[in-house]
This record gives C-alpha cells, sequence and structure tokens, in this order.
C-alpha cells in the first residue's frame, strides 16, 4: 500500500499493475500474516469483480492465468501456487469451482 491509500484503491491499483484487469473491489473475504525481511506481511484478501478476460502479467509475475478448480488443483499438487494459498482460499471457502 501506498502512503494514505485506502485498502479498496490498493486492491484496485496492485490487481491492475499485475494483471491488468480493472476490478470492483468488494468485501474483505481473509487475512494471512506471512514473514518479512523486518518483520511480518499483513496480507488482507478481498473479493473482486471485472467484465474484462484478458490478463498481462505484471512485472513481478512470470505469468497470468484464468484458472479452474480443475486447473487450480493441478498448480497445487505440481507444487506452482504461492505456498498457502490453496490452504488459505480452501479455509475461506473461495477455491476455484469448474464451471
Amino acid at each position: 500500500m501506498e502512503h494514505g491509500e485506502s485498502d479498496h484503491s490498493a486492491v484496485r491499483r496492485e490487481v491492475f499493475e499485475e494483471t491488468g484487469l480493472v476490478v470492483t473491489v468488494g468485501d474483505l473475504i481473509g487475512r494471512v500474516e506471512r514473514p518479512a525481511p523486518r518483520g511480518t506481511f499483513e496480507i488482507l484478501d478481498y473479493s473482486c469483480r471485472t467484465n474484462e478476460w484478458v490478463l498481462s502479467a505484471g512485472d513481478d509475475a512470470a505469468d497470468a492465468i484464468w484458472a479452474d478448480g480443475a486447473t487450480f488443483a493441478t498448480l497445487d499438487r505440481n507444487g506452482a501456487l504461492t505456498a498457502g494459498l490453496a490452504e488459505a482460499l480452501r479455509s475461506w471457502g473461495c477455491l476455484p469451482r469448474n464451471e
């Protein structure tokens, strides 16, 4: 977050910077803490909606994809997800579904 930035503004900016998507930010769905070089990062996760479908990976991402439940499960089994992501989403009831 930038100084003086609200959570919703930070989420909109970060999602755009990392995926190219313009989103409407919804409710807080969960929070996690992760070790940082000096202390701890507190990460707040919000639900978001968009009408856009084209993703582009930002400068600190190797790739960006839409993942249904099966693809997400495969990425999880293959160790391709950020550590703790699947567990957090599972505990919040937010795993991707197969559509």
